[in-house]
């Protein structure tokens, strides 16, 4: 009997010592959490492009992480500020207030840039205006400031991108610091609202001029030309050359213009690697990861938006490009295994916006699309609003698809916004690519089909939207006849990924509707903190390791 109890004990002990370590596999929150944001990543490229990425970058993600294959943007603008906020804040432009890269300010009268603050200064650099940023135009609190808020501010908090709209939004109000380069002089800079000096480390890597040494490389194909099978041939004409090409061809030579030196860079891959290195710089001097309390870094890649813009998504550029950053994602994979552990960090990826193709390459293949003629449109509904109701400038400004009508010269001569919009909405009807137009401040009463319309909802803010907003047809979009762009409320432009790797992630797949708030739900709930403030997203239905 004394044997069989001694035996028991021993066995309890043994399960309860297998059970505790079990348990102790994962800490009770990651150490470290990498946020990243790819600048105009369609979801389509995560298998696009498949058969060109190694095994330790977007296919680890992808394939040993959960992936949401039908995760979606949920309001109609969709652009860079917009949807670095949207992740980020689990919000909407109507709550968060950031309801585009520029917004026009019927009080003051002009353009309101995202992040601008004029009363901070630029740290680390000499040009006053690139570095009078902050996150102060953003209305709610961030995924990153809650989780500096669950720790009592004890943690590390830093952004970082190209952009400084890619580094600033996703870092939230109380980081540690945000860094964004300064393509005139070649630096990573920051501003007064994180700091009056730039950290030691900041300076050496600087100093070490690495976007100069990328800037006197060429830009070839890093696989032979010929097995970029997923892309139209290179020369075509409805791509953007750069500065000095007479075709925008392979090799490119990437030369600065006077006056913003290193403003190409970014429209190359080595805008990317720019951006890993001074990712991986961060972690290991701000020993991120390392502390008590969990770090975040929010690194976003702007140069896939400016490759984008240029070549297209059928182009060899981007597949290259794409291509480039796999491996870029996988240095960084492999560097945080050996600092913290594979079980440590927690890493999540999305896109702030899709892109359309270009339209020359739809009508080569016979697909409906086209370039709207803005200016002739303009023109027609100033002619019509004069013949309608006389001289006075009734339009303020025009941003986003938005009209801004002018209230003082409405007011004066007794005109109601719903008067102008049912006077012009016949000539707009009128042009080619106009799906619609809408009085963005009577959306209850608007004939819009509901999927439509719950986005318009979402995106229009009541200080900061227009009065008036146009809808575009499907492929059809505005300001570009090479190139191509994002905006609009289509799949094209708001299907994005959304991938969750490491800590507790379990490998899985749904295609369950998920949106661009859920991130920030599904993060708040996996670290049992509160959620952003303007946050409306769910947990999504990730599995996990309890």
């Amino acid at each position: 009997m004394k044997k069989i109890l001694l035996t028991t004990i021993a066995f309890l002990i043994s399960f309860y010592s297998f059970a505790q370590k079990k348990s102790q596999k994962y800490p009770a929150q990651p150490k470290l959490i990498v946020g990243i944001t790819i600048d105009q990543m369609r979801y389509d490229y995560l298998y696009r492009y498949a058969s060109k990425y190694g095994k330790g970058g977007f296919l680890r993600l992808r394939d040993q992480g959960f992936n949401h294959k039908n995760h979606q943007y949920h309001y109609a603008l969709t652009v860079t500020a917009a949807g670095h906020a949207g992740i980020f804040t689990g919000s909407s432009p109507a709550i968060n207030g950031i309801v585009g890269n520029e917004w026009y300010s019927q009080s003051l009268g002009r353009s309101v840039y995202c992040v601008e603050d004029s009363t901070v200064k630029t740290v680390g650099g000499i040009n006053a205006k690139s570095g009078q940023m902050s996150p102060k135009n953003l209305l709610t609190t961030t995924i990153s400031d809650q989780l500096r808020l669950s720790t009592n501010f004890r943690n590390k908090i830093i952004g970082i991108a190209i952009k400084d709209r890619g580094s600033i939004l996703p870092a939230g109000h109380s980081a540690t610091a945000a860094y964004w380069f300064d393509t005139k002089e070649g630096n990573f800079i920051t501003s007064s609202y994180y700091m009056n000096d730039l950290p030691q480390w900041v300076k050496d890597f600087n100093a070490q001029k690495l976007p100069a040494q990328l800037m006197s490389q060429t830009w070839n194909t890093i696989l032979p030309i010929d097995q970029y099978t997923e892309s139209t041939s290179d020369d075509q004409a409805y791509e953007q050359k750069f500065a000095g090409e007479e075709k925008a061809v392979f090799p490119h030579q990437i030369v600065g213009k006077a006056g913003d030196a290193y403003g190409v860079l970014p429209a190359t891959p080595f805008g990317n690697t720019l951006t890993k290195e001074m990712a991986l710089a961060a972690i290991k001097n701000e020993n991120l990861g390392k502390g008590e309390f969990t770090d975040l870094l929010a690194v976003s890649f702007s140069s896939p938006d400016y490759v984008g813009h240029s070549f297209g998504p059928n182009s060899i550029e981007e597949e290259d490009t794409f291509i480039r950053l796999d491996k870029d994602l996988e240095e960084i994979l492999g560097f945080l295994d050996n600092w913290v552990g594979k079980e440590n960090y927690l890493v999540f990826l999305s896109a702030d916006h899709g892109v359309m193709d270009i339209p020359g390459f739809w009508k080569q293949n016979k697909l409906p699309a086209g370039v709207l003629d803005m200016t002739k449109i303009k023109a027609e509904v100033r002619k019509t609003l004069l013949d309608k109701f006389g001289e006075g400038d009734i339009i303020r400004a025009e941003e986003n698809y938005q009209m801004y009508l002018n209230h003082k010269v409405l007011a004066e001569k007794n005109i109601s916004i719903e008067q102008v919009f049912r006077a012009i909405r016949p000539t707009v009807l009128k042009f080619e690519g106009i799906a619609d137009l809408i009085n963005l401040q009577d959306l209850g009463n608007s004939n819009l089909n509901d999927y439509q319309l719950g986005m318009f909802k979402n995106l229009h803010h009541a200080t900061r939207g227009g009065d008036l907003g146009l809808v575009v047809r499907p492929g059809w979009f505005s300001g570009r006849t090479a190139g191509t762009t994002h905006g609009t409320a289509y799949n094209y432009d708001t299907h994005v990924p959304f991938l969750l790797y490491g800590w507790k992630i379990q490998s899985g797949e749904t295609s369950v509707f998920t949106q661009i708030p859920d991130i920030s739900a599904t993060l708040a709930n996996l670290l049992n903190i509160l959620e952003p403030n303007g946050c409306i997203g769910k947990p999504t239905p990730v599995t996990y390791a309890k």
